[in-house]
């Protein structure tokens, strides 16, 4: 492995593939490999591929080229105006966490703190808004997102006594295809036979409010967190949250943590630009075939279930095109510190 300070600084840092964090789960399952072609121990589980992370106990690392074993936060140190642009570090860390999900069984009813809940609650709480992509979903298959309309902080405190949470919340089947936004304070939860994309801010405080009466891997509850969770629910909403397009016209989410969109199949074979002031990273999430990015003289091929990152050195010179049959969520960093 080289070291950033080993090599020139006039050294522009390359398009990045990273190594996947797996991540075992007991409501996961074995979509990763099925699906995606992932490479999975037998008789384990899989709920997330955490493809893109910079917090203290999960480091993506790279996978080859010039900066091959080298993580992310070590990159982020040393060259972060060539890596970051104008996007900003979210607690000094790179600000956004990159996943796929796989949802075999339900996931636990839970909420992430936004700004304002995270400076009441301390503890090193960290806001986490989120976008998710639905990859894949079994016929019938939903989202719970946000309380049903009339559900206040008090009538929901009685159903999670009473073990009848699920009647608060807004439940919508879903779709492949589909884009759901998970701003902070929305109480939520992924349906089972569910495969996602997730876009997140750089944060793994989860709150959790009801697990369905299930154990976890070692035998026993997981642990819950009402106390936080409900200093955490913004009661004042109901429903699926709305989101604002991104300013391309593509379809996707564009708030003030992050930019996701979708580059259609049809696009991506015509060849396409992606613009941003800062870093784009790109993930194939449906279709067959491959697309090659390219950026800065340098190209990279991106399948299903890939990801590349490129640094914001290349920021509004990124290319891709395809063969018609892939299409691919291009991410960038807002504006929110």
């Amino acid at each position: 492995m080289r070291s950033l300070t080993s090599m020139s600084p006039r050294l522009d840092l390359p398009i990045l593939k990273l190594e996947p964090i797996l991540k075992p789960a007991i409501w996961g399952g074995r979509r990763l490999a099925t699906s995606l072609g992932r490479a999975l121990p037998e008789g384990v589980d899989f709920g997330e591929s955490w493809e893109l992370a910079d917090l203290s106990g999960d480091q993506s690392v790279v996978a080859d080229g010039p900066l091959a074993g080298m993580p992310l936060g070590e990159i982020r140190g040393a060259r972060a105006a060539e890596l970051l642009g104008e996007a900003p570090l979210l607690g000094g860390r790179f600000p956004l966490v990159l996943k796929l999900i796989d949802a075999r069984t339900v996931l636990s009813v839970q909420v992430h703190p936004g700004p304002a809940a995270c400076g009441r609650l301390g503890g090193g709480a960290r806001p986490k808004t989120e976008a998710w992509y639905v990859m894949a979903a079994d016929p019938g298959s939903a989202l719970y997102l946000g309380l049903e309309p009339g559900v206040d902080r008090r009538a929901f405190e009685a159903a999670l006594a009473a073990g009848e949470v699920e009647h608060t919340l807004h439940r919508q089947e879903v779709r492949a295809g589909e884009i759901a936004f998970v701003p902070a304070g929305t109480a939520h939860a992924i349906g089972g036979g569910i495969l996602l994309a997730e876009v997140q801010q750089s944060s793994d405080t989860t709150y959790r409010l009801f697990d369905w009466n299930r154990v976890g891997i070692d035998g026993r509850p997981r642990a819950l967190h009402v106390a936080e969770a409900l200093e955490s629910i913004d009661f004042s909403s109901s429903g699926a949250p709305g989101f604002d397009r991104p300013r391309s016209g593509r379809p996707g989410v564009s708030c003030p943590e992050f930019t996701m969109e979708l580059l259609a199949p049809e696009e991506v074979a015509a060849g396409c630009a992606v613009s941003s002031t800062g870093f784009v990273a790109l993930m194939g999430v449906s279709g067959a075939g491959t697309a090659e990015v390219r950026a800065g003289g340098e190209s990279r091929r991106l399948g299903l279930g890939e990801t590349l990152l490129v640094p914001a050195c290349w920021a509004g010179r990124v290319e891709v095109e395809g063969d018609g049959g892939l299409a691919i969520l291009a991410v960038s960093a807002g504006t929110a510190a």
